[in-house]
């Protein structure tokens, strides 16, 4: 095994990851390990657009207040308060670093979207906002002398010593490497591809989360996945995103014979929050036993429509959907993951040595359900807040000759790869999906269960360690819905439909023989 020594270890090259390593170039030698290359992560494809109280009729309380409310009760207030107060900031700098986002004019252009009391939400050339982010920062790291990449690289498990995190063990191109830092920073993003429906990149397999059980760390409120309502269904295409902004801007809901129907379950139709619009799509599709309901702009004006999402268009009329005239058929797909690594507001973990930032944390800031276009902020403002705290680090850099061996001599291997990845990820989505209840979720964990010799293995593999981690993952999701015995926010339950005693936080970890326990917090 071979012995990489750098100041700072980043795992993760999204908006969250790469806003860490800026943050720490001042402090030393900064290694960006990906497993694929930089620029592949969910950022890239966040359509959205992000979140900050930065026009005329807005202000920080207001943003406070409907994060707070999207969360549904479960938001920590002082990480909410540290999003919204630090996001200017943070735009700011991405404009001065060359960013290009929408403007009215000279003044940057606000859209309105679900749960927002305000037009609050920047864009970036119409309907590819995470991909310009993306770009700056990656335009930012490079400048970096001091920061190197590692890419097509897969993290296989934390260098633990006495508890503490001194680096990771990474498999690059057959080798396993042994890279020491005085401080890791985890930003793998989320785990999407646990479900068999999702607006998640092919990348997005939970392995931070994974990784940071096995070496100890506390995870947090797994059982809260967010399903975007809106996803392309269609033959032979993608699971592609049809942004929350295409609903903010007057786009209506529709069941198979035409009829609007968001009214029918809350007050704010088509702009209510994700969970209430996912499950209300869910309602209908079993109503008239179809497999997708329509999102209809057929009303707006063609030109502007084409305009304001370039990409959505483009994309559609590859699969002979002109969305300037077609009915375009969704559903929706797994899309976010607010539980994950417990972490304060700067990014510590319950290891030493350890921090972690954007959606493989959980520090409270989404509750129970995120507000659309608050992920990019997020990123942005707790990358940079990880980076500070990592960057405080005292601690020098192990010695290779001071931790314990590491036996990687003796590899498990996977059979049916294929096979049984479709079925977990199909299991995930029929049972612990958007509607869960006990018998759904009991299904889902005898058949989990089949799998969990997997665990007890070291695998060579990009694939078979991300179907361990992956695995890792679901166990923790079904595992908190199956406690949960109420609904609230993403989380809900039929058999359990009441939000009364709902309102506390469900905390995991796995001990050195691989036993799970859990507390309720």
């Amino acid at each position: 095994m071979e012995t990489e020594k750098t100041d700072f270890l980043i795992i993760g090259s999204g908006v969250a990851g790469l806003r860490a390593a800026v943050e720490l170039a001042p402090h030393g030698e900064v290694l960006v390990v990906t497993k694929d290359v930089l620029r592949e992560s969910s950022t890239e494809y966040a359509q959205g657009g992000v979140a900050v109280a930065m026009s005329d009729e807005d202000r920080v309380g207001i943003h406070f207040e409907d994060t707070l409310k999207a969360g549904d009760g479960l938001c920590r207030e002082e990480a909410v308060r540290v999003l919204v107060e630090e996001g200017a900031q943070k735009i700011l700098e991405l404009i001065e670093w060359g960013a290009e986002f929408d403007r009215a004019g000279t003044k940057l252009d606000f859209t309105l979207e679900a749960a927002h009391s305000r037009r609050r939400v920047l864009h970036a050339h119409g309907d590819s906002t995470g991909k310009e982010i993306e770009r700056v920062l990656i335009n930012k790291v490079v400048s970096l002398k001091c920061v190197r990449k590692f890419p097509f690289a897969m993290t296989v498990d934390l260098v633990m010593r006495d508890g503490v995190c001194c680096g990771a063990y990474i498999l690059k191109e057959g080798r396993m490497y042994q890279v020491l830092a005085r401080a890791t920073v985890l930003a793998t993003g989320g785990g999407g591809q646990i479900f068999s429906r999702t607006t998640n990149p092919q990348v997005t397999t939970s392995d931070g989360m994974a990784i940071a059980l096995r070496a100890g760390a506390v995870m947090e409120d797994m059982e809260f996945v967010q399903f975007h309502p809106t996803v392309l269904f269609a033959p032979a295409a993608p699971q592609f995103l049809l942004s929350e902004a295409m609903r903010g801007e007057g786009g209506l809901l529709r069941n198979i014979y035409g009829e609007p129907f968001m009214e029918n379950y809350h007050p704010d139709a088509e702009l209510a929050p994700r969970d209430v619009v996912s499950r209300a799509i869910i309602s209908e599709m079993v109503r008239t036993e179809s497999m997708y309901v329509c999102l209809d702009l057929t009303d707006l004006d063609a030109r502007f429509v084409k305009k304001r999402f370039p990409r959505i268009y483009r994309t559609c009329l590859q699969y002979d959907i002109d969305i300037t005239r077609d009915r375009i058929p969704v559903s929706p797909a797994a899309h976010y993951m607010m539980g994950g690594v417990k972490t304060d507001t700067f990014g510590r973990t319950s290891i030493a040595g350890l921090y972690a930032a954007g959606e493989v944390t959980c520090t409270g800031v989404h509750g129970a359900n995120r507000l659309a276009s608050n992920s990019l902020l997020e990123g942005l403002v707790f990358g940079a807040k990880a980076g500070q705290a990592a960057g405080e680090t005292v601690s020098s850099i192990a010695d290779p000759d001071e931790l314990s061996a590491t036996a990687f001599s003796e590899y498990g291997r996977i059979e049916d790869y294929e096979e049984i990845r479709t079925r977990l990820r199909r299991v995930m989505w029929d049972r612990v999906g958007i509607i869960r209840c006990a018998e759904s979720l009991s299904a889902a964990r005898e058949e989990l269960s089949c799998f969990v010799q997997i665990l007890k293995h070291q695998y060579r593999t990009r694939e078979e360690l991300e179907f361990k981690n992956m695995l890792q993952t679901a166990i923790l999701v079904t595992e908190g819905a199956f406690l949960r015995r109420c609904s609230l926010g993403a989380h809900y339950r039929s058999d359990f439909p009441q939000k009364e005693g709902c309102y506390y936080h469900i905390e995991w970890r796995m001990d050195r023989e691989g036993n799970l326990s859990s507390i309720l917090a």
